[in-house]
């Protein structure tokens, strides 16, 4: 069986976790590491650089080593190791985080990237990956299959942390989150156990796993259902962004059948040569869709959106699915973000987007709209650890910037356009960013977040998951 749950066994957590001060811990951690399972990168080897780089290098991290296991059986080696000795560490899988947090700063970085077997069940229409595996990986393989699970936008984004944030991408309302395709996971607990977590073997971590990031394990495979998704018909739209369109683009897409799940972006327009030149500097609407069906049912769906306005670019087409997952253009930025929800949509609410994109300053300022509904809302909003079903819109800000005299700017505009778009409380864990506005706590109404405290408690006592939007373990409760 491609799963074992561990049952007892492991390592016995000391009564209160203590982390080693300075010089005592990067001399545990030389003699600890040494003799770990998997490959060993240290500071003074020629791939440390490279492997220690995040997908955004607002921050520099310097890990005491990188350790990269190759099974599951040596992730349990090495996390039972360091939670017994008192040595922190981190845990990367695509190292995509806004919050920068699977850096491993200081600590040793347990580096996942190494894990990236693949067993496609096309009959059964199952999927057993490892942890290491990116979006893009995952999705070229089972497209050989005319097959696909449904994961986020860009390919260089490693499944697992995509996946325990919940997952939005291209076939969500057709489909349903990522999560909605977990069946089941492997993961290493804090005591160094394996247990295998689903709807029948300990499902309350499965239940947290799904939305409640990395704060109970290491996972090292997922098991995902795989649709049917032979062709898609999809690509981008460019149109001037103003109230009206920006309005009826939002409207059209709430309302759009559920095969047809859009991305639209907010921008200035950038000197590209695709682009009328009188468009340039001006703000521009970006509408990247996936329609899961026919192409003349798409071209149906995409309709109501073409009729606003005359496109400055028109690039949908029947395309394996694969074709849209695309790596945003030019190197990593500097850059700060933030994350909202909304259920009402407007013109004047959409006059507040086009505006902020739109005022003076350095860098790139970007809107990103979600549509959600359709498939995500059909599940029921207790779930999983994921809280937001009932919400009609997921908003996402961007904005970059220079070098660091230029930061407050940044966060300053995604406060302020936080303040204009946002409508009532809530975040999503993928996109929060550390800095503020939306607490960790944002991120699980309805609750979700008193729920994720209690399995912590149970699965992490002692909190040595930490390098994450943290979910601190419940506090106990003295019986009367």
């Amino acid at each position: 069986m491609f799963f074992r749950a561990g049952h007892g066994g492991g390592t016995r957590l000391p009564e209160e976790v203590r982390l080693l001060p300075g010089t005592e811990l990067e001399t545990k951690v030389e003699e600890l590491v040494r003799h770990m399972p998997g490959d060993v990168i240290w500071p003074h080897d020629a791939s440390y650089d490279t492997a220690r780089a995040l997908a955004m290098p607002r921050v520099d991290p310097r890990p005491l080593a990188i350790v990269r296991p190759r099974t599951a059986e040596d992730v349990g080696a090495v996390v039972g190791s360091l939670v017994g000795e008192g040595v922190p560490f981190a845990v990367r899988g695509g190292g995509h985080s806004p919050a920068a947090l699977a850096g491993g700063d200081g600590t040793v970085l347990i580096d996942m990237r190494g894990m990236k077997g693949l067993r496609l069940d096309v009959r059964n229409r199952i999927a057993d990956a490892e942890a290491g595996l990116t979006a893009g990986e995952y999705t070229e393989a089972a497209a050989l299959h005319g097959m696909a699970t449904s994961f986020g936008d860009t390919p260089s984004v490693g499944i697992t942390g995509l996946t325990l944030g919940g997952g939005v991408g291209f076939l969500s309302r057709r489909y349903g989150l990522t999560i909605d395709d977990l069946l089941a996971a492997d993961v290493v607990t804090a005591d160094g156990r394996l247990v295998h977590a689903s709807q029948d073997s300990h499902p309350d971590l499965f239940w947290a796993l799904r939305g409640g990031g990395g704060n109970f394990g290491v996972v090292t495979r997922l098991r995902f259902a795989l649709q049917e998704v032979p062709e898609v018909y999809g690509g981008t739209l460019v149109m001037p962004a103003t109230p009206q369109t920006v309005h009826g683009t939002v409207a059209s897409s709430l309302a759009a059948p559920d095969g047809l799940t859009n991305i639209i972006m907010l921008m200035r327009a950038p000197p590209l040569p695709f682009l009328p030149e009188e468009s340039h500097g001006k703000p521009i609407l970006i509408v990247k869709g996936c329609f899961a069906g026919s192409q003349a049912d798409g071209e149906a769906a995409m309709s109501p959106l073409r009729a606003l306005s005359e496109p400055l670019l028109d690039a949908f087409a029947t395309m394996p699915y694969p074709s849209l997952l695309e790596e945003p253009p030019g190197p990593p930025i500097n850059a700060r973000f933030a994350t909202c929800f909304r259920d009402s949509w407007d013109e004047p609410t959409a006059a507040a987007a086009v505006a902020a994109v739109d005022q003076p300053g350095h860098g790139l300022r970007t809107v990103q709209i979600r549509p959600l509904g359709g498939a995500i809302s059909r599940v029921p909003v207790d779930a999983t650890a994921f809280a937001h079903r009932e919400r009609n819109l997921m908003v996402n800000l961007g904005c970059s910037f220079g070098s660091p005299p230029d930061e407050p700017s940044a966060e300053q505009w995604l406060q302020d356009t936080r303040d204009a778009l946002a409508e009532g409380e809530g975040s999503f864990t993928s996109f929060l960013d550390d800095w503020a506005p939306g607490s960790v706590p944002d991120a699980y109404p309805n609750g979700a977040w008193e729920r994720l405290r209690r399995v912590k408690r149970e699965y992490d006592p002692h909190n040595v998951f930490r390098s994450n939007h943290n979910v601190p373990p419940a506090e106990e409760v003295a019986s009367a």
